[in-house]
């Protein structure tokens, strides 16, 4: 059983989240949990779910699947695509069964989507519809306004009349659902609050420059232990979702001639101190998680 409006099961104990940015430690954090919770490891990061890609995202070794059992790491082809969506279809039943056997389920990862999925579930609102977005496109933005400032004044007023992707968003929820989108925020927002009651966790907090250290020593490792391989094997066959993780574009290049080991480093930490950063902006806001300082 689960919630109505969530994805997290019902049943004791409850999941513990240990969430945070890349290279924050996450896998050793929860791996100690696992101990002390008697728990089971549920992987909630969008390309460990990955196989062939090991190295490149980097999941847990052997060693650690040896202490305790982890789940949904290499669960999917390198081919397969993915979104938060499959990730909450797949996750549900493995942490129900986890739950069935008197264990923790740790679930941990930095991809704030998939967690907030399985934590929050799915967001309410309608998915876009293209026909409609292109028919709002089409319309003077005084126009879009007006249409909400009739439909949804309390929407309008608190978007103002300039930013139109913001005001042609809310239009087509409105057309979609049939109701304001200010209405269904609001239902949105008490029901995350309740939710929230239910919730355990934490985010991993280090020093910036620590958290920069531990990214350059990541990716000399990475780069030294077969990710370079493992883009070489993947790149014809890798699924648009795969080809997302950082360093598979900068290694690639680096295959290609484009540029070199010293410029292909360079590039992968300024792109993962770039991710740390968003994912920190990200689970500060979800005031639930509970900072876990390891400095």
């Amino acid at each position: 059983m689960t919630t109505p409006s969530s994805g997290l099961p019902l049943h004791e104990p409850l999941p513990f989240f240990v969430c945070g940015p890349t290279a924050s430690g996450k896998s050793a954090f929860a791996l100690q949990l696992a101990r002390d919770l008697d728990g089971e490891i549920v992987n909630a990061d969008a390309y460990q779910l990955y196989s062939g890609m090991e190295i490149l995202s980097a999941a847990p070794g052997s060693d650690d699947f040896e202490v305790c059992p982890h789940h949904l790491y290499g669960a999917l082809p390198p081919t397969a695509t993915s979104d938060a969506g499959r990730f909450l279809r797949l996750a549900q039943p493995v942490i129900s069964e986890i739950q069935s056997r008197g264990k923790t389920p740790i679930i941990t990862g930095g991809s704030g989507l998939y967690l907030k999925f399985l934590s929050h579930g799915p967001s309410p609102l309608p998915e876009a519809d293209s026909t409609l977005r292109r028919e709002l496109d089409a319309l003077p933005l005084d126009a879009l306004y007006a249409e909400l400032l009739q439909t949804d004044p309390a929407e309008a007023a608190r978007l103002g009349p300039h930013n139109r992707r913001y005001l042609s968003r809310a239009v087509e929820i409105c057309r979609l659902s049939g109701q304001t989108a200010s209405s269904l925020r609001d239902q949105w927002d008490s029901a995350s609050r309740q939710r929230e009651t239910l919730l355990r966790g934490v985010w991993l907090q280090r020093p910036r420059a620590e958290l920069h250290e531990r990214i350059a020593q990541r990716t000399r490792w990475m780069l030294a232990h077969g990710a370079i391989d493992e883009v070489r094997q993947l790149a014809a066959i890798a699924s648009a979702t795969c080809r997302k993780a950082i360093g598979f574009a900068e290694i690639e290049s680096l295959l290609a001639g484009h540029i070199d080991l010293p410029a292909c480093e360079d590039l992968i930490n300024a792109a993962t101190r770039q991710y740390a950063k968003r994912q920190e902006t990200w689970f500060r806001r979800e005031l639930w998680l509970q900072p876990q300082s390891m400095s």
